[in-house]
């Protein structure tokens, strides 16, 4: 089987990518990959040496989501059905809505990891103020899962806010995102810390949740959940706020070693987020045997079940109180610990994920024939 999937560089899709195609190729599958966004740094690319499977096209063009962005929608989807056409594959994965309807007798998959519709009503409260770039914005969207195949969400609440802002798709179904646990250490002696990852700024995010009040045990919150190339200069030092009620240690964002070394060692990852149709960073801290607490937000309880401790939605006084509890207990902040460890094991695997996507494109390819 030959399938042509879609990415781009600028968001954690691809981590999401590094772990679809390794799985594809790892079984056998042709893959060509097709980036969009920025051209990736040879670094960034790394992980596709090993993979004798793989055939990658970086792109420049930008995605739907900028405000320039369907300007370059023609030019990308003619890109993408000239490719096509060369390449012959079986089937297209697209991580973008817009390409949904491309016009190629191919199975379309479009997963969609995210939309600006439902993070905005999640961060706000309300739907964005209605614009021209909006309207168009809604409308390829709308278009793009209407015409797909199939639709995948990496989360229940992720297809029902998606069937809400634009379209029920006609065939859609919830694959969960999944990692690779070989590539995260369960086993590190833990340090008395509360990880957690996102810029202060960032309303989706709310790690600032984390500054609002005193903690039992030093708190680190990493600038970004997107890991950054090796530089060849060290990344700059901590910067610490500290007053008498307060402790935190705010660190630039991080390679991918070093992200990993943090979630192994902290105790206690505060998954703060508003909006988290999966949640990549709380995969990792659970695959990390880190103990996880959320805000109570119907995504987190979809993904993590009783498995996690939550705070009163976007309450920090909560969010501390919860930290508070696990710190003063050693033996429930292990128990949650071993428990989401146990959960992401069973349930967030890239195979658990690959299996599910390899069942969808042969059952697409099925009944290809007879929908030609």
């Amino acid at each position: 089987m030959h399938v042509l999937v879609t990415t781009d560089t600028l968001s954690g899709v691809w981590t999401y990518t590094r772990e679809l195609v390794s799985g594809l190729v790892s079984r056998g599958l042709r893959v060509t990959l097709v980036s969009f966004g920025e051209v990736p740094l040879p670094e960034q690319t790394s992980w596709m040496e090993s993979l004798h499977g793989l055939d990658y096209h970086p792109t420049a063009f930008r995605l739907e989501w900028m405000q320039e962005g369907q300007q370059d929608f023609p030019d990308s989807a003619n890109y993408l059905v000239s490719l096509a056409q060369e390449i012959k594959p079986d089937v297209l994965h697209l991580n973008q809505f817009c390409y949904g309807n491309l016009r190629v007798n191919v199975p379309r998959v479009v997963v969609a990891h995210e939309d600006l519709i439902s993070w905005w009503l999640a961060v706000h409260g309300h739907e964005p103020r209605d614009t021209r770039w909006l309207r168009d914005y809604r409308e390829v969207v709308a278009r793009g899962l209407a015409g797909a195949t199939a639709v995948v969400a990496p989360s229940n609440w992720m297809l029902d806010a998606l069937c809400e802002s634009y379209t029920t798709p006609s065939n859609a179904r919830v694959i969960y995102n999944g990692l690779n646990p070989i590539f995260f250490n369960p086993y590190v002696s833990k340090e008395d810390s509360v990880l957690a990852v996102g810029r202060l700024l960032d309303a989706g995010k709310q790690v600032h949740l984390l500054t609002q009040y005193e903690h039992p045990i030093p708190v680190c919150i990493v600038a970004s959940e997107h890991p950054v190339n090796h530089l060849r200069l060290p990344i700059r030092a901590d910067v610490k706020v500290a007053t008498e009620q307060l402790c935190v240690s705010l660190k630039g964002p991080q390679t991918e070693a070093q992200l990993r070394a943090l979630y192994s060692r902290a105790v206690i990852y505060a998954a703060t987020s508003r909006y988290e149709p999966f949640g990549m960073a709380t995969l990792e801290a659970a695959l990390s045997r880190c103990a996880i607490v959320a805000n109570d937000i119907p995504s987190f309880r979809e993904l993590w079940g009783d498995d996690a401790v939550y705070f009163p939605t976007n309450d920090a006084a909560g969010l501390a109180a919860a930290i508070r509890e696990l710190a003063e207990n050693r033996e429930l902040c292990r128990s949650y610990a071993n428990r989401a460890y146990q959960r992401a094991r069973q349930r967030f695997t890239s195979k658990r994920m690959i299996d599910e996507y390899l069942q969808l494109y042969r059952s697409l390819l099925k009944v290809q024939p007879a929908a030609a």
